[in-house]
């Protein structure tokens, strides 16, 4: 008699995030990567982030109420899993926006104890934007090559350590506002017209990582440590904004003409930041692209 052998199970993977990504619909929708919403708060109604309200919606009715923000519940963190778990899904990576922002990463964790049939890994990506849009998008594609749930796992955390962010804002009001102001520094600055360039550290919390003088000079600052972060090697990029489309849009056309970056996005960002932020933000993420060696 020939021997026939049992077949390994074979693993099912679910790729999470959550809304402060910044991934469009037509990527999640692609790659099948779930979102986590979290929500728009007025004194008098809610909204989904980035789906039952938009980013210019915010903006708009900021001179009327500037509203607060809120982290995905525990119920709709369950019901996500619970979703998961009935689809037959072996595996989740969910990674989120930094612990130093928002409580999202730390809610995950909790919930996730209460699914031992699947094996989640919850990454703190200690980033925002397309920060952790990257690290989520690059592991969607490695998944689509491998499913090896440890090799998927590999990439989402080495590219959300070498990828970097930095922003420009009209105002530090609504940063300040909103208790997210971290280690930036500007009252006095403010008054005298001096813009920081803001970052993230390893905490992922913002720093100030220079300070320019001039709506101009931070827009010009910013190509500057775009062509000075992509010398060497291949990049993706993302271009983000938050209601400044005119300024990031003429970034983006510059940087379309430099020489190692490989895929350059345009996002705006999501209503949620917008609330943290305010209208003029203009931001660029710097994501190495992975080679065997790195």
């Amino acid at each position: 008699m020939r021997e026939t052998s049992i077949p390994l199970s074979v693993p099912k993977i679910a790729i999470v995030t959550d809304s402060t990504s910044d991934l469009g619909s037509d990527m999640t929708k692609e790659f099948g990567i779930e979102i986590l919403p979290l929500h728009v708060v007025y004194k008098d109604r809610e909204y989904l982030d980035g789906v039952s309200i938009s980013p210019n919606e915010v903006y708009d009715n900021m001179d009327i109420e500037v509203p607060t923000t809120s982290l995905p519940s525990p119920a709709e963190i369950s019901n996500l899993f619970d979703r998961l778990r009935e689809e037959k899904f072996t595996h989740v990576l969910t990674m989120h926006i930094s612990s130093g922002l928002s409580g999202t990463y730390e809610t995950v964790c909790q919930v996730a104890k209460d699914y031992k049939e699947m094996e989640i890994e919850v990454l703190d990506s200690k980033a925002l934007s397309m920060g952790l849009g990257f690290p989520v998008l690059q592991a969607a594609r490695e998944l689509r090559k491998s499913i090896d749930f440890q090799a998927v796992l590999k990439v989402a955390k080495k590219v959300s350590e070498q990828t970097k962010l930095y922003f420009v804002l009209s105002t530090l009001e609504y940063l300040k506002r909103g208790g997210r102001i971290g280690y930036v520094s500007g009252t006095i600055g403010e008054l005298l017209n001096i813009k920081p360039i803001i970052s993230i550290n390893s905490e992922g919390k913002y720093i100030t990582y220079s300070k320019v003088r001039g709506r101009d000079q931070s827009l010009k600052k910013l190509y500057d440590i775009l062509i000075e972060s992509t010398q060497d090697g291949q990049y993706n990029v993302a271009i983000v904004h938050g209601g400044a489309e005119q300024e990031a849009r003429k970034l983006w056309q510059n940087a379309k003409e430099l020489p190692n970056i490989k895929e350059l996005l345009f996002n705006q960002i999501s209503p949620v930041m917008g609330v943290h932020t305010g209208p003029g933000l203009v931001g660029v993420i710097i994501s190495p692209v992975l080679t065997a060696q790195s």
